[in-house]
């Protein structure tokens, strides 16, 4: 397991796997170990997959200052990552709350950036957040399943303001396009993949500005992929395609019945859509 020194000395550790060039993922939960990522439906048979474990999570060293925990503060981290590895430009690959952290590094380090691949990404970074109607679209679209009632009204519960950990077993078959035995087995590893301590402090206040954000990614003239699942309420497919508009090379992708984990529900076609992408700056 390769390791390397953060600029404030932190430990970080990072998975390698793969052949070809180097992919740089980076892990959602938020603070989630990079360990739920796997091999990305099989994507390490086309690209050197390069899994950061964001400090204080996985093998990562927990870090003297709890602050650093900020997305905005992890910038440095993948930065660091990027000079370890020697890449004058990275590929950066990102997964839902993880986005935000690839938001903020190519809002900082445009040029350090070769394409962007944004999977069901989370966007609080641009100021977009999917709203409870987006939710109550997403979760009527799974009418039928036997589980559909619990958790519908777990739901409502949740966009009632009813606290998220309480109802999550009900919540989490909406996120997966199947509710299957591996989805409840990559499910049930959050708990012991993701920092509690690091989560809480991953959206603390300063973390974003989301109008300078927007207008230095405006400007960035790198490919950049949105990929959202047909079932996931964050972000829809419409709002996927929203957030690909705000970038003068974005283009989004909507993987069919796929949830919030679109390399579980079916990894061949997450695979061709995203290598694809990076081999010609554009799906398939």
């Amino acid at each position: 397991m390769p390791t390397f020194s953060a600029h404030d000395g932190t430990g970080l550790a990072y998975h390698a796997e793969g052949e070809g060039e180097p992919l740089v993922c980076l892990p959602g939960g938020p603070m989630r170990a990079s360990a739920y990522l796997g091999d990305l439906g099989g994507l390490a048979a086309h690209r050197g997959l390069v899994r950061l474990d964001l400090r204080g999570t996985g093998d990562s060293a927990v870090p003297g200052d709890d602050a650093t925990y900020r997305c905005d503060r992890l910038v440095d981290d993948v930065e660091a990552l990027r000079e370890h590895l020697g890449l004058d430009r990275a590929d950066v690959l990102a997964h839902s709350a993880g986005g935000n952290l690839a938001l903020l590094y190519a809002a900082a380090h445009p040029g350090r950036v070769r394409s962007l691949t944004l999977v069901t990404p989370g966007t609080r970074a641009l100021g977009i957040e999917a709203t409870a109607e987006d939710w109550r679209g997403a979760v009527a679209l799974r009418r039928g399943e036997p589980w559909y009632e619990a958790g519908r009204s777990a739901w409502e519960a949740f966009l009632g303001g009813a606290e998220l950990d309480d109802l999550w077993p009900d919540i989490v078959p909406f996120m997966y396009g199947r509710w299957d035995a591996a989805a409840r087995e990559h499910a049930a590893d959050d708990a012991h993949q993701t920092n509690p301590h690091a989560r809480g402090g991953y959206y603390a206040e300063g973390a974003f500005d989301p109008g300078a954000t927007r207008k230095a990614l405006a400007a960035l003239e790198v490919p950049v992929l949105v990929l959202a699942g047909e079932y996931d309420g964050g972000p829809t497919p419409a709002r996927a395609r929203e957030i690909a508009a705000l970038f003068p090379h974005g283009t989004a992708a909507v993987q069919s019945g796929a949830g919030h984990y679109p390399w579980l529900d079916d990894p061949g076609a997450f695979r061709r859509t995203v290598a694809a992408f990076l081999e010609a700056g554009r799906p398939p």
